[in-house]
C-alpha cells in the first residue's frame, strides 16, 4: 500500500486479503472444499512434515481461514493467528497446548458462565485444574501460583459485569514467575483495547460476537502476541521438546515467535478437529470490516442507555464504566478511552422475579443468550447463562439474581429506551 503503517480501519479492510490473483474477485472467496491438490509427492511430504506452508485438508487450514487469521493478528498485533470453531474451542486449545495433567491455570473469578463451566468441570476431564482469583485485586493471581501453574487467564472487558481488568498488572505478575498472560478479548474487540500491547501473550476470541457483529456465524480465535519464550522454563514441553509426530522438530525452535499459533494448529486443530467453516470465515470477515464503526455506535449508545437508566426509581444499581462515577472508570480511561464497550449490567430492585418479568416484558430488544449483535440483546444471567453456578458462586461471577444484562445494540437509542421503558412499568 504505502510506507505508511495502515491504520486501524484499513485493517479491517485489507488485512491478509487481496483480488483473487484467477478471478480477480475482489471479495475473498469462500474456499467451500475439503481438501487440496498437492504438486507431487515431495510437495506432498513437505506440507504433512511442516518444511512448507500450505493447504491439506479444511479441518487444518483453509485459504478463507487464512485470511481471517492474517487480519485479527493484523488488528491485534500479534504474530499468527489460528481461527478455530468457537471461542470455547479457541480456549480448549490454547490449554491444551500448555497444560498437562496435574497441571493448573490461575483464572478471573469474572468470566462468561460457559467458562466458568469450561474450566471448572470440563477441564478436570484432562485433569487441568482452575484456580479463581478477583480480577479487581491482581495480588490474588500472584498467590495462587506454585510449580504446576502454567497460565494467568482474564477477560480484558468482563462479561457479564461490564468491568475492565488492569492487564498490565496482571501481566507483571504472570512474567515474574515465568507464566503466559491468556486475554479473552471478546467484549473489547482489539478496536478499544489491544491486550498484547499491555503485556498479553495470547489473545482469544469468541468471534461469534462483536468481531462478526450480525448474529450468523460462529467462530473463535487465538492470537499469539509472538512475545513470550516458551523454552526458558521447561514447563512447556510440547513446544520446546522434540515432536515425535512431526519427525523430531522442535516448534519453538523451528517457528520462534509465532510458534504457538503453529503448535495450537498443528497439535490440537489436527488432532481435536473443531474446524470453523470457510462459509463462516467469510461472513465474519465481512463483519470485521465494519467493525470500528459498529464498535463505536454501541459504546455510544451504550453510555446514554446507562445515563438513562441510573435516574430509574426501579434500578437499584448500574454498572458501567462509562460512567464518570463508576468504580471501574479509572481502568476503563486508562485501557479503552474511545468508550466502554456495548455490554453491562444492572440491579432491579425487585430482585429474582422482577428481572425475570423485565426481560419478558422487553419487545425489541431479543431475549437470547449472545452478545455482540446489531439489535440490541438481554438475558436475565442467574436463570439462563449462570444458572448451573450457585447464588454464591452468580454473585461472586457478577451475575446475581436481581441482574440484568443488556447488549445494547445498534438501533436509534431513542427506541431502545423507550422499550426498557415500557418493560420497567411490568417488572
Amino acid at each position: 500500500m504505502t510506507t505508511n503503517k495502515p491504520g486501524f480501519a484499513t485493517l479491517a479492510i485489507h488485512a491478509g486479503a487481496q483480488p483473487d490473483p484467477t478471478t480477480g474477485a475482489r471479495a475473498t472467496p469462500i474456499y467451500q472444499t475439503t481438501s487440496f491438490v498437492f504438486n507431487d509427492t515431495d510437495h506432498a511430504a513437505s506440507l504433512f512434515g511442516l518444511q512448507a506452508f500450505g493447504n491439506i485438508y479444511t479441518r487444518i487450514m483453509n485459504p478463507t481461514q487464512a485470511v481471517l487469521e492474517e487480519r485479527v493478528a493484523a488488528l491485534e498485533g500479534g504474530t499468527a493467528a489460528l481461527a478455530v470453531a468457537s471461542g470455547h474451542a479457541a480456549q480448549l486449545l490454547v490449554f491444551h497446548t500448555i497444560m498437562r495433567p496435574g497441571d493448573n491455570f490461575v483464572a478471573a473469578r469474572k468470566l462468561y458462565g460457559g467458562s466458568i463451566n469450561q474450566f471448572g468441570h470440563a477441564f478436570k476431564s484432562f485433569d487441568w485444574q482452575v484456580r479463581w482469583a478477583d480480577p479487581a485485586d491482581p495480588s490474588s493471581f500472584e498467590s495462587q501460583i506454585d510449580d504446576r501453574t502454567r497460565a494467568i487467564f482474564v477477560e480484558s472487558l468482563a462479561n457479564p459485569g461490564g468491568t475492565f481488568v488492569d492487564i498490565a498488572a496482571i501481566a507483571e505478575i504472570a512474567h515474574r514467575h515465568g507464566l503466559p498472560l491468556v486475554v479473552d478479548n471478546t467484549m473489547a474487540t482489539p478496536y478499544l483495547v489491544r491486550p498484547l500491547e499491555h503485556g498479553a501473550d495470547i489473545v482469544v476470541h469468541s468471534l461469534t460476537k462483536f468481531m462478526g457483529g450480525h448474529g450468523n456465524s460462529m467462530g473463535g480465535i487465538i492470537v499469539d502476541g509472538g512475545t513470550f519464550d516458551w523454552s526458558a522454563s521447561g514447563k512447556y514441553p510440547a513446544l520446546s521438546e522434540p515432536r515425535p509426530d512431526y519427525a523430531g522438530i522442535v516448534l519453538h525452535a523451528t517457528f520462534g515467535n509465532f510458534a504457538f499459533a503453529i503448535a495450537c494448529r498443528v497439535l490440537g486443530l489436527r488432532d481435536f478437529g473443531p474446524s470453523i467453516s470457510p462459509f463462516n470465515a467469510f461472513q465474519i470477515l465481512t463483519g470485521i470490516e465494519t467493525l470500528p464503526l459498529r464498535m463505536q455506535r454501541h459504546c455510544d449508545n451504550a453510555l446514554a442507555v446507562a445515563k438513562w437508566l441510573k435516574g430509574q426509581d426501579k434500578v437499584a444499581w448500574v454498572n458501567y464504566p462509562g460512567l464518570e462515577d463508576d468504580a471501574n472508570h479509572v481502568l476503563q480511561q486508562r485501557y479503552s478511552p474511545k468508550g466502554a464497550g456495548a455490554v453491562f449490567t444492572f440491579g432491579l430492585k425487585g430482585g429474582y422475579e422482577s428481572g425475570k418479568r423485565f426481560v419478558e416484558g422487553l419487545e425489541m430488544f431479543s431475549h437470547l443468550a449472545n452478545i455482540g449483535d446489531t439489535r440490541s440483546l438481554v438475558i436475565h444471567p442467574s436463570s439462563t447463562t449462570h444458572r448451573q453456578l450457585s447464588e454464591e458462586q452468580q454473585v461472586a461471577a457478577g451475575a446475581g439474581p436481581e441482574v440484568v444484562r443488556l447488549s445494547v445494540g445498534l438501533e436509534d437509542v431513542a427506541d431502545i429506551i423507550a422499550d426498557l421503558e415500557q418493560a420497567l412499568g411490568k417488572a
